[in-house]
């Protein structure tokens, strides 16, 4: 067991990659957070209990990692680094609620759920990957009980986006439809190291009580993306052009819109996730 690092001390983590020889990959958005009360505030937020089960995405140096731990989570963490991946294990390998998955998450996350769904998720993601795995994990209908997560602050501004705001786009449709999704906290550069050129934010997803069910779900995300691909055109247009993709030319956009009570002259920002959800079921309805 290898004693942790001051995780506060920018000084003392630069000295951990010194000895070791690593150096910050760019390329997987390798930033620390060092200020401790915003730590425990974030890892308060799951509100866990002794057992469950969390993943933790980008645990880096295992700042949060030695948090969860202490509250006596079984952990899963997933790290691309191998330097880091080094460390961690000489940090927490003798918990034996540690568990490590080695490689990209975008590329191992879905064969660990389906061999174990964890009730939590919790991740500092990298932000050129934490739209893309939040929407993969929703698409792929494997939803968690809890998710905090810490993602660059035009990220999470799309993730909590209403319908006729500038951020509103098919990403925060598909948030919304799986979660309620509310802000924990803003995060300035300054309590990370290094220090990110953005603005970050913290954000809590709880998994919809009562989810509004859809009669076929790719048909949904079909219409959520082809309604947001050309925003500047009417809905009208948009579901036209789905319905060319889909073979269905027969069906008429400008009747299907008059049955889901959304006007054809709409922009697609002005819809509600339940107008996504009803203008899907009743596309669903006309194979019938």
């Amino acid at each position: 067991m290898k004693q942790l690092p001051d995780y506060n001390a920018p000084s003392a983590l630069a000295a951990v990659l010194d000895e070791h020889g690593f150096g910050m990959q760019k390329k997987f958005g390798q930033n620390f957070l060092i200020n401790e009360h915003i730590r425990q505030e974030l890892v308060s937020a799951l509100d866990l209990a002794a057992g469950d089960t969390v993943w933790e995405v980008g645990p880096g140096l295992g700042s949060m990692t030695a948090l969860l731990l202490e509250k006596n989570a079984d952990l899963t963490v997933f790290e691309i680094d191998r330097g880091f991946i080094q460390l961690l294990q000489s940090y927490f390998g003798h918990h034996k609620t540690f568990h490590l998955i080695e490689g990209d998450v975008l590329k191992t996350w879905h064969g660990e759920y389906s061999r174990h769904a964890p009730r939590f998720f919790f991740g500092n993601l990298p932000y050129n990957i934490a739209a893309k795995l939040i929407a993969s994990t929703i698409e792929s209908d494997c939803l968690f009980e809890k998710m905090v997560l810490t993602v660059q602050k035009e990220v999470g501004l799309r993730m909590t986006a209403a319908p006729q705001s500038d951020n509103y786009s098919s990403f925060s449709v598909l948030c919304q439809w799986g979660y309620d999704v509310r802000v924990i906290r803003d995060i300035a550069p300054a309590a990370f190291w290094p220090k990110p050129k953005v603005e970050s934010r913290a954000l809590c997803f709880t998994r919809k009580a009562e989810p509004q069910p859809v009669r076929d779900k790719r048909l949904f995300l079909t219409l959520v993306r082809g309604l947001f691909s050309a925003r500047r055109k009417t809905v009208k247009n948009n579901v036209a052009a789905v319905l060319a993709s889909l073979g269905k030319q027969t069906i008429s956009a400008e009747s299907l819109l008059n049955e889901a009570g959304i006007s054809p002259q709409a922009r697609a920002e002005s819809l509600t996730v339940y107008d996504f959800i009803r203008l899907s079921d009743i596309l669903s309805l006309c194979d019938e």
